[in-house]
């Protein structure tokens, strides 16, 4: 017998990919409010699977919830921006070396394989949207390949405003990056920690300049 799917679910899925959209498209504005009646009318949902999708935007970090202000976007500042590198450096270097370290224990990493595919696909298509979404999805499975459960709760509430400032600093160049993406993933396919490891460190230090440079002047130092 198959089991009857859940349309509560699938329409907080649809409003939690409508509202990201609109937030990482700039229609939805950082400090903006985000109010469940209004957007369950935009929508054509109630508002239930409406606060769901509210709920589980604000565990990427993309939505701030308040008992008395309600929802509202995140406001984001160079500040914060400089914070996530930092993170990412701390986290995302760890967990390329245990990746390496899972590859050469005999782990195959096909799912990570699956998706620098979709990354390098968006990339020769030069898709503005699928490009950030699909490097975000890239760099959270090398995190999900440690097995390290921590690892992935203490990244998850990051992961929103990763995908958002790969989205705000688009003007780099997706083609060097997808090489650099391509590098990691070969170490880490080979097993190597130490490069897989440098290679993380490198590219996400790389990026840190620019993307800092970039943002000066749209958003405030925080």
């Amino acid at each position: 017998m198959t089991q009857a799917s859940d349309p509560g679910a699938s329409h907080a899925d649809h409003a939690e990919r409508t509202i990201r959209a609109g937030i990482l498209s700039g229609a939805y504005p950082p400090g903006s409010r985000l109010r469940e009646r209004e957007l369950s009318e935009s929508l054509g949902v109630s508002r239930i699977p409406v606060r769901e999708a509210l709920t589980r935007l604000a565990g990427e970090g993309l939505v701030v919830v308040s008992p008395r202000r309600g929802a509202s976007v995140r406001d984001l500042s160079l500040r914060d921006v400089a914070e996530l590198f930092d993170l990412r450096l701390s986290l995302e270097v760890f967990a390329a070396r245990r990746a390496a370290e899972a590859c050469a224990a005999g782990g195959d990493g096909g799912r990570l394989r699956v998706l620098m595919e979709a990354a390098e696909d968006a990339t020769r298509r030069g898709d503005p949207e699928e490009i950030p979404a699909a490097n975000t999805a890239l760099h959270a499975e090398i995190v999900a390949m440690t097995g390290n459960r921590l690892l992935q709760d203490a990244l998850q509430p990051s992961l929103g405003l990763v995908q958002w400032l790969f989205t705000l600093t688009g003007g780099r160049d997706p083609r060097v990056q997808c090489a650099e993406h391509q590098d990691i993933c070969a170490a880490i396919h080979a097993g190597k920690p130490d490069l897989a490891a440098a290679l993380a460190y490198a590219h996400i230090e790389r990026g840190r300049e620019p993307s800092l440079t970039a943002l000066t002047g749209t958003l405030p130092a925080g």
